[in-house]
């Protein structure tokens, strides 16, 4: 039997059915939060973009949020899960548009702002990916899970159970992040913590063991808090 590329065997379960059998909702239930994080940092540098791109879409809602909130901009977004497009092409709107292709082959695509919310972690040559992805907009936005603290490392079990429920299969911590960034020649130009397990319900029990704990280390030390007991994303703004 011929054995089928590395490459297809990292992507498929977003293409056969796998990566929506393990997650129904494509997280819609955690976008308008998503939203507010990127109208955040948005606003707090100023920018005022008229197109905005988001690769890896999936369900649309991100940028649904967002199209009601800069009615006056316009919205695309590319996914190549079959699955997720069935789910974010009804969203489709005046100013909101989807298609199922992949944008770093699309060669004449070009937006004020490109958004990968959090996709290079499931991405096999990352590196590649952020490469390519950098000469499509003039600004771009991460937001990208902290999966690396010193409780996930220890118990090792939410790195597993990542990997398997959401296909992450990279890791990072804020500092090597900040770092792929800028080695794939990215210039930062802002960055915030995300507290999706303080902030979004259904985390499960562990998360909420883990709340109190969280937000007062937060409130102490931001840096040392993300490192020691994880539970926080980056949302990054660069050029």
């Amino acid at each position: 039997m011929r054995q089928k590329p590395m490459e297809y065997l990292m992507t498929q379960i977003y293409e056969d059915g796998t990566y929506l059998a393990n997650n129904p909702g494509w997280h819609e239930e955690d976008s308008p939060w998503k939203a507010r994080q990127i109208d955040s940092i948005i606003k707090r540098n100023s920018l005022n973009p008229k197109t905005i791109c988001e690769v890896g879409c999936g369900a649309g809602e991100i940028l649904n949020q967002l199209a009601e909130l800069y009615v006056d901009g316009e919205f695309i977004g590319y996914e190549i899960s079959p699955q997720a497009f069935e789910l974010c092409s009804k969203k489709s709107k005046a100013n909101l548009t989807f298609k199922l292709a992949d944008l770093l082959k699309d060669d004449v695509a070009h937006f004020d702002i490109v958004m990968a919310i959090d996709v290079f972690e499931h991405v096999e040559d990352y590196f590649g990916f952020l490469r390519k992805l950098k000469g499509k907009a003039e600004y771009k936005i991460f937001h990208i899970p902290l999966d690396l603290s010193v409780q996930t490392v220890f118990r090792s079990s939410p790195i597993i159970k990542g990997r398997k429920s959401v296909g992450h299969i990279h890791y990072f911590t804020k500092e090597t992040a900040l770092e792929t960034l800028k080695d794939t020649g990215y210039s930062i130009v802002d960055y915030f913590y995300t507290g999706g397990s303080l902030e979004l319900p259904n985390r499960g029990w562990k998360a909420n063991l883990l709340k109190i704990p969280r937000k007062l280390a937060f409130s102490l030390n931001k840096d040392f808090a993300v490192r020691l007991l994880g539970g926080y994303s980056l949302m990054v703004l660069a050029k």
